[in-house]
């Protein structure tokens, strides 16, 4: 079970959503990412955002089906998406996936992904995803779930990164450093259908992709 957000990145329609839509129990959409919900034909259970390209008739049908709307002026410090994420780590208990935070302006690609670092985010089980591919961060210890031959990397965040082991990757870290900056940590592979890592300092942002994917 998991709380889905919606972004207002790009975010490509096909079979890969439907089982992150089986297993969402709310429904969130951060402003104009209210378009890739209205094409798998769903309302959302919270509209948040400025909401300056929202339509009255759309903001009327998400009130009529009993959705909640949370209006934001548009000059603010934060990012629609930043007030989302950190209102669904608040209010919901479940893990948060977010969909849609990547394309368009590379600033804002960029913010979104540095979003799983703030300090309200980082100790919680928040993913960004798209299209066969998962992103988040990891502290301590984590685990990847997947298929042998699907790819991982660990690239350090904000420091170096101590990896006390890793298991279930062809290529072994074992009490080594992940720099910050080199790409040491880039296209792993899995062995297994379960891989861990165990670190014992800093964060390690950790992307695993499916071997569907494809360019």
């Amino acid at each position: 079970m998991s709380v889905l957000l919606f972004a207002n990145g790009d975010l490509e329609p096909g079979t890969w959503l439907e089982p992150y839509l089986a297993e969402a129990t709310r429904l969130i959409a951060v402003d104009g990412g209210l378009r890739h919900l209205q094409k798998v034909g769903r309302l959302p259970d919270l509209l948040i955002g400025d909401l300056d390209s929202i339509s009255a008739e759309q903001l009327m049908r998400i009130e009529a089906a009993g959705g909640e709307i949370i209006r934001f002026p548009a000059a603010k410090d934060e990012t629609d998406l930043e007030l989302a994420l950190l209102l669904a780590v608040e209010r919901y208990a479940e893990p948060v996936v977010v969909l849609g935070a990547f394309g368009g302006r590379l600033d804002q690609h960029l913010a979104n992904i540095l979003l799983l670092t703030h300090e309200a985010v980082r100790d919680r089980p928040v993913k960004l995803v798209a299209p066969y591919q998962e992103m988040w961060l990891i502290q301590g210890e984590g685990v990847i779930k997947g298929k042998p031959g699907d790819t991982v990397s660990l690239i350090p965040l904000a420091g170096d990164v101590h990896v006390q082991a890793t298991a279930g990757l062809a290529w072994v870290l074992q009490d080594e450093w992940l720099r910050f900056g080199p790409a040491r940590g880039i296209s792993n592979v899995m062995e297994t259908a379960e891989a861990r890592v165990a670190i014992t300092s800093g964060s390690l942002l950790c992307i695993h992709t499916d071997g569907r994917w494809q360019r």
